[in-house]
């Protein structure tokens, strides 16, 4: 396969279905955690405003792991 081209669902095998339908879960997963984190947590108990955390939670697996890592305060 070419690099760049695009794979379509059907074209995928069983495994490249599992592993796309679990990174889906996974990311799904860390966001909600990290929401449910901030929701619960005291503003003194978050390194910078709480809004700014949610919206980088957005940003894929990045987000909510940064969040987990600096954002909260030990």
């Amino acid at each position: 396969m070419a690099t760049g081209s695009k794979v379509r669902w059907n074209q995928l095998g069983t495994t490249g279905r599992v592993a796309v339908v679990l990174a889906g879960v996974l990311q799904f997963g860390l966001l909600g955690a990290a929401w449910a984190d901030l929701a619960r947590r005291a503003p003194s108990e978050v390194n910078g405003p709480r809004w700014v955390w949610a919206l980088a939670a957005l940003v894929n697996f990045a987000g909510p792991i940064t969040y987990f890592a600096r954002g909260r305060k030990r």
